[in-house]
């Protein structure tokens, strides 16, 4: 009888699961990869949407396209997780798992903050980026905030990026003289584990009058007096506001039991939750590493040597490392790179790389073989 997985999402780590277990085990697996959604698409895609860069049917990646030998795909929406019994229930069925691996993300909780609905935008999903694309073209004038609502948060990076190109946007029209950029953020430093990278930024925010406000959140918008309030009290007129919201896991995996403060807990080690049989990996995790794709991608990596080994029987595999790669625009053209280290010492670190044309084409590479890997595109 074939090793029933049922993986719950289809973001980085759950499509590199189910090809890495259809790549080893497709006669001895049978991998149903389950995610509300029709389409993938790169978090790094929200911004060239957002900016006009392309278009969003040109960066959806449909999930019917998925063919892996051992591997069915169910656009299907989780109702309830029972963790205990490796039982999950969609509103398409029931279904039973010899091995549970939960990696439905982090859920965008626009309520958190006041004032966020009524008299912001945020940029984050799918949709807000595409929205505020079109908000974006209408703006020519006054000050606009890029401004974090909390953290954890998505891709650290992100916001950093966001600020920057949206100096370009507005340059390109030739409205950026009429226009205020301030970004905030509740980290000290841009990119807290790698000091060169965030003076690069830093430097790349002074170089175009952006406004750095550091170590402060955006606790609430007031949208009739147009004012965002920080968590220090202080307040910041706008006359844009593009948000990031706060996360939160999703509300199917809070009722299951499985989170405490928030999110799954898990080894970091192997990814496996308290419960015998069950997984956690990606953002819906507490693991000590950025909530970012390229992590979840190598936290399925390990769980799919586990399953291998505990199928085909062998070693378990090595310790998840805790190291990944972001690519960041720095505007005009320019990428950059970080690596970083999160588990492997005492404290994080980061290494970066400089602006280069070689890493322009290094991240297009990135996305082409992943695009290619779980797409067959």
């Amino acid at each position: 009888m074939k090793h029933r997985v049922v993986i719950l999402g289809a973001g980085f780590g759950g499509l590199e699961l189910a090809t890495v277990l259809s790549e080893a085990l497709a006669a001895d697996v049978d991998v149903t990869l389950i995610d509300k959604s029709d389409a993938f698409v790169f978090g790094y895609s929200k911004l060239d949407v957002m900016f006009g860069r392309t278009t969003l049917d040109a960066v959806r990646l449909a999930y019917r396209d998925i063919s892996k030998s051992g591997v069915r795909f169910l656009q299907e929406t989780v109702t309830e997780i029972d963790p205990e019994a490796r039982r999950v229930t969609t509103d398409g069925g029931v279904h039973e798992a010899d091995s549970l691996v939960v990696a439905l993300g982090a859920d965008y909780d626009l309520d958190a903050t006041p004032g966020l609905v009524e008299g912001g935008n945020e940029f984050y999903s799918v949709a807000g980026a595409a929205q505020l694309g079109e908000v974006l073209r209408t703006f020519s004038k006054g000050r606009a905030i890029v401004g974090v609502c909390g953290a954890p948060f998505k891709c650290p990076p992100a916001p950093s990026e966001c600020a920057l190109l949206l100096h370009d946007y507005l340059s390109a029209r030739g409205v950026r003289d009429d226009c205020e950029i301030s970004f905030v953020i509740p980290f000290g430093t841009p990119v807290p584990p790698s000091p060169d990278t965030s003076r690069a930024l830093v430097s790349a925010f002074a170089e175009r009058e952006i406004e750095f406000v550091a170590g402060r959140r955006v606790s609430s918008l007031d949208p009739a007096r147009r004012v965002a309030v920080l968590d220090d009290g202080n307040e910041m007129p706008y006359d844009l506001f593009l948000g990031v919201p706060k996360h939160r896991a999703p509300d199917v995996v809070v009722a299951s039991g499985m989170t405490e403060d928030g999110y799954v807990p898990v080894s970091p080690e192997t990814l496996q939750t308290r419960f015998p049989g069950v997984h956690a990996i990606g953002d819906v995790a507490t693991l000590g590493v950025p909530k970012a794709g390229v992590f979840a991608e190598g936290a399925a990596r390990v769980v799919a040597a586990s399953l291998i080994a505990g199928i085909r029987g062998g070693e378990q595999p090595a310790s998840y490392d805790g190291r990944g790669s972001c690519y960041i625009e720095f505007g005009a053209g320019r990428v950059g790179r970080v690596d970083v280290d999160f588990l492997s010492g005492p404290k994080p670190t980061g290494t970066y790389h400089e602006p280069s044309a070689a890493l322009v084409a290094e991240k297009r590479q990135f996305g082409s073989s992943r695009r290619s890997r779980w797409f067959n595109r």
